[in-house]
């Protein structure tokens, strides 16, 4: 059996590094604003809020998936 969730096995590190490099922070705060994004960024910043807040989470999720595709 297979998992076809596309965020099976991946950490929200990951799924957020993935982001950066693609996008880099400035692009990346134009899709989602938040100021984590835009104020002085960094990983570990941007891991703790989005750990704490569940739509900005959902947000980043929802962004890789349209990658993918």
């Amino acid at each position: 059996m297979t998992n076809n969730d596309p965020l099976h096995g991946k950490t929200l590190e990951m799924i957020l590094t993935y982001l950066v490099d693609r996008f880099g922070w400035e692009k990346l705060s134009t899709y989602i604003n938040i100021n984590c994004f835009k104020n002085n960024p960094s990983i570990k910043s941007s891991l703790t809020f989005l750990r704490k807040t569940p739509w900005a989470r959902k947000k980043i999720e929802d962004l890789y998936i349209s990658t993918l595709k």
